[in-house]
């Protein structure tokens, strides 16, 4: 498939759900956008290295530029809420105990005790041992529990490992995966690998009545250069990934507003050339109301209108609630209230 210098508008209709297509139908889909039904290694490496090259300084001032928008005050109250229930409530840490999963828990139901007009979440984002836990702790709340997979955070484990620590999660329940790409394959330039991962653990994801939706980490901050990352989200977009995820949060950068207007751009090229929309999850280093409101600004202006949705968005989060909820009561209230006024995560 060839490529214009022309992006295409901003999407105000969307389009298919990635989820909803078999596995024919994704791989349907990724020969006909890189032009080969045998999908080899080399034909993936032409496809992903014909791609238009990033210009890095033209990036970066885009996203600044949609960085320094000034969002009023009726807007900013939409975009607050917009926010929280876009926000994938993260704990992902060695020292996860139960009762600190079921604080989490307890945090997504409620996030705002004295406002029940304050939304939810979307998610609840743990590790997949204790996805149970959340389950059981969410009483059928309607809040999706996501789970890390595949060896996170460096995803260096075995086929048969990966396979299994994506099943253990969607037996447990986990709504969805989000899994690690083998960074060391990709940059090897071993593509066919990397798209046979991905899709394996769809296969799981799919094995169930209702399917787990699969969320792919990039892990940007290793990925080296710009022209990476929009390779890497092609190729995860191609094997049929839900969402495009940046990172780990445990690699530094994480999350950046270039990048992410990167993979947004990415999706919207997707969506153009096969019908099929799929999401984009920025996540670590999104502390600040401010910071996630130039995010939803990004959304609007690169990918449009059919993104502000947390079928379609997500931020990958563990303080950001707090500081969305401590600027959504000086809306109401006029004045800032100290940080006492929320939970402590």
């Amino acid at each position: 498939m060839a490529f214009t210098t022309t992006a295409p508008a901003p999407s105000s209709v969307g389009g298919t759900h990635p989820a909803t297509r078999s596995a024919h139908q994704v791989s349907a889909d990724a020969s006909g956008v890189v032009g080969s039904d045998q999908l080899s290694n080399s034909a993936l490496r032409t496809f992903l290295h014909g791609l238009p090259g990033v210009d890095a300084v033209g990036l970066a001032g885009r996203a600044a530029q949609l960085g320094s928008r000034s969002i009023k005050t009726t807007a900013k109250a939409w975009g607050l809420d917009t926010v929280i229930s876009m926000i994938d409530l993260t704990t992902l840490e060695g020292a996860d105990t139960p009762g600190k999963v079921r604080s989490l828990v307890a945090k997504a139901r409620t996030p705002q005790p004295d406002d029940p007009s304050c939304p939810r979440p979307a998610a609840v984002c743990v590790y997949g041992d204790r996805v149970q836990i959340a389950k059981e702790a969410l009483g059928g709340a309607p809040i999706a529990v996501a789970a890390v997979a595949t060896g996170f955070p460096a995803g260096r484990a075995g086929t048969a490992a990966r396979l299994a620590d994506t099943q253990d999660a969607v037996d447990a329940g986990a709504d969805e995966i989000d899994m690690v790409i083998d960074r060391g394959a990709f940059l090897a330039g071993n593509y066919r690998k990397v798209y046979d991962d991905i899709v394996a653990i769809r296969e799981v994801c799919q094995s169930r009545a209702e399917p787990a939706h699969l969320k792919v980490i990039l892990e940007t901050g290793e990925l080296a250069t710009d022209d990476n990352v929009r390779r890497a989200s092609w190729l995860a977009m191609l094997a049929g990934a839900d969402f495009i995820k940046t990172s780990t949060g445990k690699v530094s950068p994480a999350a950046t507003l270039p990048v992410t207007v990167l993979m947004l751009e990415a999706v919207r090229d997707f969506l153009a050339a096969t019908g099929v929309q799929v999401g984009v999850k920025p996540a670590g280093g999104i502390r600040s109301a401010k910071d996630a409101l130039k995010y939803l600004v990004a959304v609007n202006e690169v990918a449009g209108e059919a993104w502000l949705d947390p079928e379609f968005f997500r931020f990958g989060a563990s303080s950001l609630l707090n500081d969305v909820l401590l600027q959504r009561l000086k809306l109401a209230s006029g004045v800032y209230s100290g940080t006492d006024y929320v939970t402590i995560d």
